[in-house]
């Protein structure tokens, strides 16, 4: 198996985890802006927690499709390109996950 074989297959691994990652991201983001919705109504008041996550789920969402067609196209080039994007778009989701998990916690905390 040649150096580069071995790089394509390492690449498309990647590629599989991102994906099955970022798809659950999304249901964790919708469950969680489930629940976000039943607590501000029960204690009467709004703040952006629900808006940031489902920007937050968007972001996911992309990262999944984007990660689709990774695996799906044939062209190598493409898809380094297509690797690159959706490991920064992840990560980025990923960050703005901790800073939404922050925003939420203390918009509870000080209401």
């Amino acid at each position: 198996m040649s150096k580069e074989s071995e790089s394509v297959r390492l690449d498309e691994d990647i590629c599989v985890h991102i994906f099955t990652a970022s798809a659950a991201m999304v249901g964790v983001c919708i469950t969680v802006i489930g629940i976000f919705q039943v607590v501000t109504t029960l204690r009467s008041e709004d703040t952006l927690g629900d808006d940031l996550l489902a920007v937050n789920a968007i972001l996911y969402l992309t990262t999944t499709l984007l990660s689709y067609w990774a695996l799906r196209t044939r062209k190598l080039r493409r898809n380094h390109v297509l690797e690159k994007v959706i490991d920064v778009l992840f990560l980025t989701a990923l960050t703005f996950t901790t800073m939404v998990a922050g925003f939420i916690t203390w918009a509870m905390t000080f209401t």
